[in-house]
């Protein structure tokens, strides 16, 4: 039973009838395709309103969870009691220079290409990372060259109260998927990235060629959540699990990816379930096998059937 149904009719005094969704599947909202219903799903159209948004969960004592494009979330089969808080539609973007300001439901591929149309260098890395920069910014991603701590100036977030604060690159506390986002539970509303001018062409090639690797190495052809696992100190999570012999090893349509070790996969019919258990099946065997402990990249939340 939804017991927070009644919630709905709070938030028509702030959002659009058909920016609030009840029951909302999350398989439908996730990269990997899973996942159970959300009890109410909204999509504010602007900062203001997810502001208000958070204010009225607080006000009422509704938990509620913020999400980008779902590209780094598992949901589990059970689905999520409260409110589910989708950005994707906080996708401005504008560059004042060297800089571009940009607001957290943008993908971070757009804000790659804003920066090669402006001849801007150092987002070439952000050029495949399927996610949105408000949850780059909380998991610090990076891939292949850099991190989003080398190029963000400041960000735009809110508390769990309601209260926007201006965070400095310190402020932000910025480590390996770490952040001040995570630890102190602030929501991400804009980023600042500070890049350098350089040569449209060389931006371009580089791009080019991290999507040439990208599409060579990672099995894009199924939904996932890219990464799996955290890089343990001094190891390399994809080559532990191909070394135990787990690539292709499936629980269901769950599947170590034979592509890269890294990826959990949905082969198409996989439930969060699926998942879960492949992803403990794993690390109970690289313990067993090289006593290192892996730990999920991707964000699990929800509940069990």
């Amino acid at each position: 039973m939804n017991q927070y149904k009644n919630f709905s009719e709070n938030l028509k005094h702030i959002l659009n009838p058909e920016d609030i969704a009840i029951d909302e599947p999350m398989k439908n909202h996730t990269s990997f395709k899973v996942g159970g219903a959300a009890d109410i799903l909204v999509t504010p159209k602007n900062i203001d309103q997810a502001i208000s948004v958070i204010k009225s969960c607080n006000i009422e004592k509704v938990p509620f969870y913020i999400i980008g494009n779902g590209s780094n979330l598992l949901v589990r089969d059970g689905g999520i009691r409260g409110v589910v808080i989708k950005l994707t539609s906080l996708n401005k973007l504008e560059v004042d220079g060297e800089k571009i300001i940009v607001q957290s439901g943008a993908e971070l591929s757009n804000v790659s290409k804003k920066a090669l149309e402006m001849s801007l260098t150092g987002f070439e890395f952000a050029c495949g990372i399927p996610g949105s920069v408000g949850g780059a910014v909380t998991m610090n991603a990076g891939a292949y060259i850099s991190e989003i701590a080398n190029v963000i100036e400041e960000a735009v977030v809110v508390d769990k109260e309601g209260n926007i604060l201006r965070l400095n690159k310190e402020q932000l506390e910025l480590g390996y998927r770490m952040s001040a986002v995570i630890k102190y539970g602030y929501t991400v509303l804009e980023a600042t990235f500070k890049l350098q001018k350089g040569d449209y062409n060389t931006i371009k090639n580089t791009i080019e060629d991290l999507t040439r690797r990208r599409e060579d190495k990672q099995p894009l052809e199924y939904p996932s959540a890219g990464s799996t696992f955290k890089r343990p100190t001094g190891y390399f999570a994809g080559k532990l699990i191909e070394d135990c012999g787990l690539k292709g090893f499936s629980i269901g349509d769950a599947e170590v990816s034979k592509k890269h070790s890294g990826f959990i996969i949905n082969r198409g019919q996989a439930s969060a379930k699926d998942i879960l258990d492949l992803i403990k099946a794993v690390q109970d065997t690289v313990k067993e096998s090289f006593g290192v402990e892996l730990h999920t990249e991707v964000r699990i939340i929800g509940e069990d059937l």
